[in-house]
């Protein structure tokens, strides 16, 4: 199963957009954490975005990257994440147990896993299929397995969006993720004209997931299942071919083959 990659977005602490990412997986300049500044999604009309959680303003910050100054209404979508947004169930479990037991019409509004996809769909006025998944720790792969599926099956563009925060105690010491983050990736079916940045070609695999060899990205990859994306990232950033080895749901990894 082949597709061709044609834009990518990526914000975490230290690595705000693709740009500045695709300089550090190049080695150009050393990883440094700095917290991302707080995002205002650009498309969403002034009444959503306020009603935007933080989870579902970490999605929009890549997949505005990826698909920056282009039409997005036609894409078909995969969204996940491998929790859910866990804010909001802090917040409803917390509002239930008081005798009161007051929900916030506006956390009951945004509490489905699939809050940040319909979001997506009113800013771009999308009209193609939507799919939200979850897969705790492998929900990067999980997530590309099926926007690959959608793209070569469909024979049309996906856009993959992964996105984890983390949660508030004492949700975080059992769930503990070390930061927010993100990963979009625009996926076209590859006709055998030039790819953009490049193909990939995956299939299910029995092996060892890819590891970074710099120890501070690799802490950056344990950190959010959204960053398990950096083997991959990295060999784009550089241009490289590679065969990586992602962490999948339900046992099974996934092998991408990465061709510039």
């Amino acid at each position: 199963m082949k597709v061709a990659i044609e834009a990518i977005g990526l914000a975490t602490p230290g690595l705000p957009d693709w740009p500045s990412a695709a300089r550090v997986l190049r080695g150009e300049q050393g990883y440094v954490a700095s917290e991302l500044t707080s995002y205002a999604p650009q498309r969403l009309p002034p009444n959503e975005r306020r009603r935007a959680t933080p989870a579902v303003r970490q999605a929009f910050r890549v997949a505005e990257e990826a698909t920056a100054g282009r039409d997005a209404g036609a894409l078909a979508t995969v969204f996940a994440g491998s929790d859910a947004d866990m804010g909001i169930l802090h917040r409803i479990c917390a509002g239930v147990a008081e005798p009161q037991k007051i929900v916030s019409p506006t956390d009951f509004h945004n509490s489905v896993h699939n809050a940040a996809a319909g979001y997506w769909g009113i800013a771009v006025g999308a009209t193609a299929p939507s799919t939200t998944l979850a897969g705790y720790d492998g929900s990067f792969a999980l997530a590309l397995l099926e926007a690959a599926l959608q793209t070569v099956v469909e024979g049309r563009d996906t856009l993959l969006v992964v996105f984890d925060v983390p949660a508030p105690e004492p949700l975080l010491a059992a769930r503990p993720l070390g930061c927010a983050a993100s990963c979009a990736l625009w996926l076209k079916p590859d006709d055998g004209t030039a790819a953009p940045l490049g193909t990939l070609e995956l299939a299910l695999a029995d092996a060892p997931q890819s590891t970074l060899a710099d120890a501070a990205l690799e802490g950056l990859r344990l950190a959010n299942p959204a960053l398990r994306a950096l083997p991959l990232l990295r060999a784009i950033a550089r241009g490289e071919a590679a065969s990586l080895v992602l962490p999948n749901a339900g046992g099974r990894a996934l092998r991408a083959d990465w061709q510039p």
